[in-house]
Formats: C-alpha cells, structure tokens, sequence
C-alpha cells in the first residue's frame, strides 16, 4: 500500500499570514488555512495525492486562538 499523502509544512506569519512549503515549489501564502488548502490544491492535478497541512507550532496557536473566537 503506498502512502498517498502529500504533507505540507505550514508556518504562520503576523505579517503576511499562513505560509506553506512544498519541496521543488515556491512558498504559498493565505491569510486563512482554507485560502492556503485551495491555492496548494490548484498547483496540483486532480489525482495527486491527499494534501496534509503540518502546522508548526505558530499556525497551531492562530489555529486555535482563531476558532476560540465567538461568531459575529
């Protein structure tokens, strides 16, 4: 069985927002996880493999700290 993952390491920056790196691709930018997953997806033909976003320890706490927040 092969693994059909592509693991994608994220990092968040204050500045500019999530930032991902794939090797061989220049690094993406999203102000949101979901901004970031759609624009990874659009490099990628349709049968590549499933996208998993590896958050260090930065994006982890935005994550978070954003889905504490209360809707409007």
């Amino acid at each position: 069985m092969t693994d059909n993952k592509l693991h994608v390491s994220v990092r968040y920056d204050k500045d500019i927002g999530y930032v991902a790196t794939m090797p061989g691709r220049p690094p993406i930018a999203a102000l949101s996880l979901g901004g970031l997953r759609k624009q990874v997806e659009g490099l990628l033909r349709p049968d590549e493999p499933i996208i998993m976003l590896d958050l260090d320890r930065e994006a982890r706490r935005e994550r978070d700290r954003r889905r504490a927040q209360p809707c409007p």
